[in-house]
């Protein structure tokens, strides 16, 4: 039987992706706007800072930003170049990392060896370099509990804060590729290289879950190893099922092209997984030596439960308001953001992360100099925006607006992605690790 020929768009559909492409052209120019002007901002505040003698270090008060992953690091990054200049205030981030994980590579270095040190980069001073020196106070520790008045660490240290950024972003319960799940750079790496060893190893790869970590393991498995059967299951009809239709062909392509067995409409049960078979909802079993689970993400809130139980959802998101305060009128000084917050995003990413860490910042500096919050989140166009690999040498970029979308399929020549880029985007030498934060 013949096979039909693409369907050709209609003078609507062109005209929609035009003004896609009109509208992504001005998301980047905004974006490129928005960096320069409060680089700018930053250096005239430096330029002019007259701090005030009368201020003594009992009368600084703290902004507490909990959590140094895409939106908490941001933030205070942010905050660095707006706070005001005349010492009353300080910036304190805590974070239980040793290094920044770059979690957009881990699915990559559980398959590839050889690379995965770099998908830990160390916290860098330079990173907060629109402020001035020692405005941002680095605490390497992790947040227990919280009081309307302080922070309580594992340490046993308590941490005042006159304004406080939740950013504690999300877990995972079996960790890779998804997460580390460890605190320390050299723990990963060994989890990692672990990752790496278990798929070398095995016959018959079962990976859990469409999502992108899901496809990107299983497609840079199946290319690093062709001889091996790789099986990724998904619950839904389609993987990607979230992005438009045009990438969810494209990943259904690159299956195909690759040779990866492909599951929908089931779930695996993991208590069933014994290093031979595992069994699918339906009760179907397969044969597997090599479980990868993608799935069971989970937002990390925890420490909301002494402060504000009642903003906790069901989803186990923190519960905000449109200017991303946490959803309790009785701590208009607490904001949320990243992957915790419960904002209703289509696609949570680094994006929507920065997005949200700048309505943040920008009300707290309103707060600190008397004013009211007047940002608001709203899902904007350059969140639909993905970047997924499918194999070791190609990715689809599509921008999504839930009707229309653009795609750009790519070569990858790079295995490690962009690891550089970001490294130096973070104020650290690629690939230099200068160990822990310090000044």
């Amino acid at each position: 039987m013949a096979e039909k020929p693409p369907q050709r768009m209609t003078l609507f559909q062109r005209l929609r992706k035009a003004i896609l492409f009109l509208r992504l052209v001005g998301y980047g120019l905004r974006t490129y706007y928005n960096f320069f002007s409060r680089s700018l901002s930053a250096k005239i505040a430096n330029r002019l800072a007259k701090s005030d003698a009368s201020i003594g270090p009992d009368d600084v008060k703290n902004i507490v930003i909990v959590g140094a992953a895409f939106s908490g690091l941001y933030a205070a990054r942010l905050l660095a170049g707006a706070v005001p200049r005349d010492g009353r205030y300080r910036i304190v981030v805590i974070e239980p990392n040793s290094h920044f994980n770059f979690t957009w590579v881990f699915p990559r270095f559980c398959v590839v060896e050889g690379h995965e040190h770099k998908a830990f980069i160390p916290y860098s001073p330079d990173f907060f370099d629109m402020g001035p020196k020692g405005l941002v106070q680095w605490v390497r520790d992790r947040v227990t509990s919280l009081t309307r008045e302080n922070v309580l660490l594992r340490s046993g240290e308590v941490i005042p804060y006159e304004y406080l950024i939740i950013a504690t972003g999300s877990n995972v319960a079996d960790g890779l590729p998804s997460r580390a799940g460890v605190e320390d750079k050299e723990e990963a790496i060994e989890l990692l290289k672990a990752m790496q060893e278990r798929v070398k190893n095995a016959s018959h790869i079962v990976v859990a879950g469409g999502g992108a970590a899901g496809v990107e393991t299983a497609t840079d498995a199946k290319d690093r190893y062709p001889g091996k059967s790789v099986t990724i299951v998904h619950s839904r009809q389609a993987l990607m099922h979230r992005f438009g239709n045009g990438l969810q062909q494209g990943t259904s392509e690159a299956m195909e092209r690759l040779g990866v067995n492909v599951i929908l409409g089931e779930k695996v049960l993991p208590e069933s997984v014994d290093g031979k078979f595992i069994t699918l909802s339906s009760g179907r079993k397969i044969e597997c030596d090599c479980f990868i689970n993608c799935t069971g993400q989970k937002p990390a809130s925890g420490i909301v439960a002494s402060l504000a139980p009642n903003t906790i959802a069901p989803s186990g998101h923190i519960r905000v308001k449109p200017n991303l305060q946490i959803d309790d009128d009785s701590l208009p000084n607490v904001y949320v953001c990243g992957d915790v917050a419960q904002a209703e995003v289509r696609n949570p990413n680094s994006r929507v992360a920065a997005r949200q860490a700048e309505i943040c910042a920008d009300n707290v500096v309103r707060a600190v100099k008397g004013k009211k919050p007047k940002y608001v989140f709203t899902e904007g166009f350059g969140d639909g925006v993905i970047k997924l690999t499918l194999g070791l040498d190609r990715s689809i970029t599509q921008y999504f607006d839930g009707k229309s979308e653009l795609l750009f399929p790519a070569e990858e020549p790079d295995l490690d992605l962009m690891c550089k880029g970001t490294w130096a985007a973070m104020g650290a030498r690629p690939f230099e690790d200068t160990g822990v934060y310090s000044e």
